[in-house]
């Protein structure tokens, strides 16, 4: 099954930008959706966006829609989360996930990576 490896974060001054990646392998990458999620440390993880399996439908959510903009290139087995505009309180443990359909709800993703730590400075 398709293993997940996340990459990009750091830390960043507030109003930067950062990319973050999940490289996928040992799959088929373009059988499934991806998501982005994070989990701040006392809260619950959160849905970020998610995009179909052929980058046709991407969804948002809203607190962080025309921020953050998530991409994948199949070629590459690559799914990208761009963060733009970051905040104090966009600092989190970001995770990448795969599920088969995109969806706002975690429970559908059954792949996850390890994730990637984002820390902004104010």
């Amino acid at each position: 099954q398709v293993q997940l490896v996340e990459s990009g974060g750091g830390l960043v001054q507030a109003g930067g930008s950062l990319r973050l990646s999940c490289a996928a392998s040992g799959g088929t990458f373009n059988s499934y959706a991806m998501g982005w999620f994070r989990q701040a440390p006392g809260k619950e993880r959160e849905f970020i966006a998610t995009i179909s399996r052929y980058g046709r439908s991407t969804y948002y959510a809203d607190s962080l829609k025309g921020r953050f903009t998530i991409s994948r290139d199949n070629a590459k087995n690559t799914v990208y989360l761009q963060m733009n505009s970051l905040k104090p309180e966009d600092t989190a443990l970001y995770y990448c996930a795969a599920g088969m359909v995109a969806q706002t709800d975690l429970r559908g993703f059954r792949l996850w990576g390890q994730g990637t730590q984002v820390t902004v400075s104010s």
